[in-house]
């Protein structure tokens, strides 16, 4: 399951070192190839809101399977495409299709023995946190070998292979025995926002981390491939390896929930978030100091990530599923926000003012997680009086 999290997340993420020869291979400006982030972001959002409910609903290993297969088919288009609308139309159906990450995440909780959870969930989540940052690595070497779209050719054979290996490991996960329609699962997902004062700051606290951090994400290519650094797409996708630490952080932040600290870990993180933009600014001048902040900012996304998982799973654990889309809703369409906001202050100020954007979002950041934190503390008296 950890390994099949990873393939699908990553999935959207090859593009990130590869913008400036996916500019020059299309024809296209570079800031026409960033949009290729946000593209996959959005798409990954919609399959969110539109898809991962289904788990509630559907047998979910037959749902995981048709997902991850659908998934490897926008890999083969993006693999062969002569264009940047056929690469477009290719980024957009991975990103839908590849939520079968989320379907999983789920699943791992409620699969887990009692009082294990988190640590099933943090198991889960480290094998999509590595997926995603040897995502990176992998593209940017396999383009030195064969040129940029080789990775979504080899990563469409391995998304089949590993959908394969699903089918035949997962039992039959029947839904419930009363699950409701299709229709019913999606309006409920408003009632279960409207509900849950938590699931929807969690969400605001998810969306505005990984923004930040999308704002790096969207630009990080750009300039290392730039004339202040001139690295080649191989040396790109290795400073993603920087961010490995992360992958170890999601289990500490897993036991860490197992032990009621979510809170405490929530709120370092999201400091901890704000706080790498200094090393990521001197990062312009320094790839030394570019990998200290990038090795800091993920290690800070999967803290807050974790937590605001565990929390939102106990909030309703007979609809996990459709409390997880609601909350990956927020969360990546913080992250197409935060790309999309990276690449106009590129455009606009180049490195400064991507910064800047940042460290603006960081602080609204911090402001979300003060309310959450209001939230909680009102939860905990309530419980009392109960």
């Amino acid at each position: 399951m950890a390994l099949a999290c990873g393939l699908c997340a990553g999935a959207n993420y090859y593009n990130q070192p590869l913008l400036h020869s996916i500019a020059t291979h299309l024809r296209v400006g570079e800031s026409t190839a960033a949009l290729t982030v946000t593209l996959a972001q959005v798409s990954y959002a919609c399959g969110l809101l539109l898809l991962v409910p289904l788990g509630d609903t559907l047998e979910r290993r037959r749902l995981i399977t048709v997902l991850m297969v659908l998934a490897a088919a926008g890999l083969f288009l993006s693999g062969w495409s002569t264009s940047f609308a056929a690469l477009a139309v290719g980024t957009a159906m991975t990103g839908l299709f590849s939520v079968a990450a989320q379907v999983l995440v789920p699943l791992a909780a409620a699969l887990a023995a009692p009082g294990r959870s988190g640590r099933a969930v943090g198991t889960v989540m480290s094998g999509l946190l590595i997926g995603i940052l040897a995502a990176r690595s992998v593209a940017g070497l396999l383009s030195g070998l064969g040129g940029w779209n080789l990775v979504y050719r080899a990563a469409g054979v391995a998304v089949l292979l590993v959908a394969l290996a699903l089918w035949r490991a997962l039992p039959p996960l029947p839904p419930p025995a009363h699950a409701p329609a299709y229709g019913q699962v999606l309006r409920s997902l408003g009632t279960l926002a409207a509900r849950h004062p938590r699931l929807r700051s969690r969400a605001l606290l998810g969306g505005l981390s990984f923004a930040s951090v999308s704002v790096l994400f969207s630009t990080m290519a750009l300039l290392l491939g730039g004339p202040a650094h001139r690295l080649t797409d191989a040396q790109i996708g290795l400073v993603g390896l920087a961010g490995v630490a992360g992958a170890l952080m999601a289990n500490v932040a897993g036991r860490m929930a197992d032990q009621g600290r979510e809170q405490w870990t929530t709120r370092a993180s999201v400091l901890l978030v704000l706080a790498s933009w200094l090393p990521l600014w001197w990062g312009g001048a320094s790839v030394a100091w570019f990998l200290v902040g990038m090795l800091l900012i993920d290690l800070a996304l999967q803290g807050v990530h974790i937590s605001n998982q565990n929390v939102i799973y106990a909030l309703a654990p007979e609809a996990r599923s459709r409390l997880n889309a609601v909350y990956m809703t927020g969360y990546f369409s913080g992250a197409a926000a935060g790309s999309a906001a990276g690449s106009l202050a590129w455009q606009a100020g180049g490195w400064p003012a991507t910064c800047a954007v940042g460290v603006a979002i960081g602080l609204a950041n911090a402001a979300a997680c003060w309310h959450d934190s209001r939230l909680a503390v009102r939860a905990a008296r309530a419980a009392r009086v109960t």
